[in-house]
């Protein structure tokens, strides 16, 4: 398990920082893990899991339309 700061999940997602956390407030993205008093970061493995269940979806949506 590998914490990643907020810039790297940046780049992982190609997401700013106002989506990721609006889609946190939603429910749609993984929460950050506290790592300190005023230090964050992501599970590397549930944001890298988050992405892949984006292209699965569109797979599915794909295969639906053909």
């Amino acid at each position: 398990m590998k914490p990643i700061k907020l810039k790297e999940v940046m780049g992982i997602t190609c997401l700013c920082k106002a989506s990721i956390y609006r889609m946190i407030a939603a429910g749609e993205f993984p929460k950050q893990v506290s790592l300190g008093e005023r230090a964050v970061a992501w599970v590397e493995e549930e944001i890298l899991d988050w992405v892949q269940a984006r292209v699965d979806e569109r797979d599915v949506s794909a295969e639906l339309i053909n």
